[in-house]
């Protein structure tokens, strides 16, 4: 198995970055990486979405600088590239790690029809006069 492609430290891409972390499922795995604090196996992420779309999604993260991935036997690791990325962008990832951990520690908004006074049955509504 060849081993991926990995831009170069001094060659990464802010806007890459930023819109390789623009998916909700690429910024659950960038938690779960700075969470690890160490390589985590491709197979454990896979409580997020199937195999295929895993591997686009890694794809997405390394070809953008976030992590490197590594073959070792029949397994497939991750990391983060923190060394690099604060190399070339002191503090984004701390940043950017803050901003998820925010997000994702939001709870859901409650809607109008999880209300226990919300009507039951809209189509019984009158419609709205202009």
């Amino acid at each position: 198995m060849r081993e991926p492609f990995h831009p170069s430290a001094d060659s990464l891409d802010l806007a890459a970055i930023l819109a390789a972390l623009s998916d909700p499922t690429r910024l659950t795995i960038l938690l779960r990486l700075a969470e690890a604090d160490a390589d985590v196996r491709c197979g454990d992420f896979t409580d997020l979405a199937t195999k295929s779309n895993l591997s686009y999604h890694f794809a997405k993260m390394r070809e953008a600088g976030l992590v490197s991935l590594r073959n070792e036997g029949t397994s497939r690791f991750l990391a983060l590239r923190r060394d690099d990325i604060e190399g070339q962008f002191p503090g984004l990832l701390d940043q950017l790690i803050a901003s998820a951990q925010r997000m994702e520690g939001r709870t859901r908004k409650p809607q109008i029809a999880d209300s226990p006074d919300a009507p039951r049955n809209r189509a019984k509504r009158k419609p709205v006069q202009a």
